[in-house]
């Protein structure tokens, strides 16, 4: 991966993520015909599709970005004949966890060796009280077998851990439930979820950390996915990086639980300009967001907004590396749990930059401003790495050589045009 000399550009970055994935359960979930236009061609939204695909669920995609979807209903899947494969994604196996949980019948979850890594009994544990069999690995993780009923218990669950997944896991399964089934979380996570809820007829009253879910039925809709925000993330952080570099995304999702990257931008002192438009689906907000480059310092980053960032951190971490003074990332033990242990991934990549960086259980600490050398980085199946140690490659001093990024094919999973986009806006 070579250096940028310069870098002014429009990037339009793929559908977003976490909204494909949550369009294409609740069109299964809906009875009748769903579009959905714009979806993420990302390796995990396949999973999610071929998933829902052996549960009975008609799934037509147009590609490179489309689907129609002919939805079961609530409670109306289909046993699968096979093991769910749900390769990389952690939301596939979480979000799917939840629907399975609301139908009767016996389910068995798997995935690739990163994501049997991740701990599931965070899903489970609220599962199961709502009254489906769910068991995992002695050691809570994948594989993931789940034995649903047609009616679960409407509960209350006071969730240990700020996470979107866990959340839209128990509010999915909700729509099986015999009453409200409400969520209580440490802080506000992403609302996705409770939006598109809403988007398809279902009753969610919410109050910040506090979502209740009313069961019933769900509506088939159309939608155009918004532009991924954390896809741009890591173009808006290589314009944000330079004095006179500039970077555009169109139509980017600008969902106040995604944005946080955008307030970490400006707090650095980068310019940041967004233009917001209609909301996608009547519910997501959305809009073009252009970021331009000065001279950073170091913040710190905790809290809630740590987990308004959570997936940006990895690329953050690598912007400070060009700030002056010291940027904290702290609160951010849950990216130990994420594709591979962030926290150790960050520490090792950096110094291989030439970086001085420590770190904590749940923190990391970058000091800058750095001149950065070419490496040998290793993305190590994570796809957030492969991207961030391209853009770490592409801020290293022209003339100072070349950096390799094993296991950057990984970038697929979230991203599959992210090196020819990123190498077209180096050239342009």
């Amino acid at each position: 991966m070579a250096p940028a000399g310069h870098v002014d550009g429009v990037v339009n970055v793929p559908g977003d993520k976490s909204i494909s994935h949550r369009a294409l359960i609740l069109g299964a979930l809906a009875r009748g015909r769903t579009y959905i236009g714009n979806a993420s061609p990302a390796a995990d939204v396949l999973a999610t599709a071929a998933c829902l695909r052996a549960c009975g669920v008609w799934v037509r995609d147009f590609p490179p970005a489309r689907y129609a979807l002919d939805g079961n209903g609530v409670g109306r899947f289909s046993a699968p004949d096979t093991v769910l494969d749900c390769a990389n994604s952690g939301t596939t196996m979480r979000l799917l966890a939840g629907v399975l949980a609301g139908n009767d019948f016996e389910a068995i979850l798997d995935g690739d060796e990163s994501l049997r890594r991740r701990p599931m009994l965070r899903v489970g544990d609220p599962l199961r009280a709502m009254g489906a069999d769910v068991e995992a690995s002695p050691d809570g993780t994948p594989p993931l077998r789940v034995h649903g009923r047609q009616v679960l218990n409407g509960v209350t669950w006071r969730s240990p851990v700020a996470s979107a997944q866990v959340k839209s896991a128990i509010l999915l399964a909700a729509l099986s439930g015999d009453g409200p089934t409400t969520v209580i979380e440490p802080l506000p996570t992403r609302d996705h979820t409770e939006r598109m809820l809403r988007m398809c007829g279902v009753g969610v009253d919410s109050d910040g950390p506090v979502v209740t879910v009313h069961p019933g039925p769900v509506e088939p809709f159309g939608l155009r996915v918004p532009g991924d925000l954390s896809s741009a993330a890591f173009f808006l952080a290589l314009a944000a990086s330079r004095p006179g570099w500039r970077v555009r995304c169109p139509g980017v999702g600008l969902n106040p639980g995604r944005t946080g990257i955008l307030t970490v931008l400006e707090a650095m002192d980068a310019q940041v300009l967004v233009d917001e438009g209609a909301p996608a689906g009547g519910v997501e907000p959305m809009g073009d967001v252009e970021v331009r480059g000065t001279r950073l310092h170091g913040i710190t980053i905790a809290g809630e907004l740590t987990v308004r960032c959570i997936d940006e951190l990895p690329i953050i971490a690598v912007l400070a590396s060009q700030a002056d003074g010291d940027t904290e990332i702290r609160d951010a033990g849950e990216l130990r749990n994420k594709e591979s242990d962030r926290i150790a991934m960050l520490e090792t990549g950096l110094r291989l930059l030439g970086v001085t960086c420590e770190s904590t259980a749940d923190s990391v600490t970058v000091h800058g401003p750095v001149r950065l050398r070419a490496a040998h980085l290793d993305a190590a199946g994570d796809h957030r790495f492969a991207m961030a140690w391209a853009i770490a490659a592409a801020l290293v001093p022209a003339g100072a050589g070349a950096s390799v990024i094993d296991g950057a094919d990984a970038a697929a999973v979230s991203y599959p045009g992210f090196f020819p986009d990123l190498a077209a806006l180096i050239a342009s």
